[in-house]
């Protein structure tokens, strides 16, 4: 991918405080992404990935270094501010789907938007094409206990679309999935992020599906370090 990076991160540091022990759990991290890429993060369980995550995502604030989105610092704002940068530009996967057991999977796709205060046949319209675009446009109406674990995520996945964020952050998107159902989800977000020219950070333990993105780093030892994938066979172009 070619262009201006759309996230710059230099010298990112955290440390915590557990029983009167210094903690450092970053350590001068750097990365940058551009609009299109996919970077996924592969590191031991307590290795830092979610925190460095959360920091990213402006869920967290470091104790050193800077976040800088289209080259704005996002530590200078405050609570507030942080909040309406995230509302507008960020989307967040999870390891678990957090979908609300009693609403439908269109109902579920619809929150962000209703949250949001837009009309009511807009976000249904915006939902459903979602939802096709996941490959789940005749489970629209199940609740997530018809849905199967791989159909849920997806349908966590298109929630996380529906303000069409600039960068998607996920933590272990496919964590609980089986290995062909993993896979299939990781080839999806990959496709998403081409065709929407969004910038994909995920988080994740299999070593093989972070071979598939565009750029891969390992979290060790509170540092991050980063290089490009190898092109195995099935990388999407």
């Amino acid at each position: 991918m070619t262009g201006e990076p759309l996230l710059v991160a230099r010298g990112i540091r955290r440390e915590f405080n557990l029983g009167g022990q210094r903690l450092e759990i970053l350590r001068g991290v750097d990365l940058e992404i551009r609009p299109g890429e996919m970077m996924a993060i592969i590191g031991q369980s307590g290795s830092g990935k979610s925190t460095l995550l959360h920091i990213l995502g402006t869920l967290d604030r470091p104790d050193g270094g800077t976040v800088e989105f289209e080259g704005r610092d996002l530590s200078r704002g405050d609570d507030t501010e942080r909040s309406r940068f995230r509302n507008r530009h960020l989307g967040f996967v999870f390891q678990f789907h957090h979908l609300l057991p009693e609403f439908t999977a269109e109902e579920n796709v619809m929150m962000p938007g209703l949250i949001a205060g837009r009309p009511r046949e807009e976000v249904r319209g915006r939902a459903r094409e979602l939802l096709t675009e996941v490959g789940l446009a005749p489970r629209r109406e199940h609740k997530p206990s018809e849905l199967s674990g791989g159909e849920q995520q997806r349908v966590a996945l298109a929630r996380a679309l529906f303000a069409q964020p600039r960068l998607v952050l996920a933590d272990e998107p496919t964590g609980n999935l089986d290995p062909g159902t993993a896979g299939g989800l990781h080839e999806l977000m990959y496709t998403l992020a081409r065709r929407h020219r969004q910038a994909w950070i995920v988080v994740t333990h299999n070593e093989l599906l972070a071979q598939m993105a565009d750029i891969r780093g390992r979290l060790e030892h509170g540092r991050l370090e980063l290089g490009d994938a190898p092109s195995p066979e099935g990388k999407l172009p």
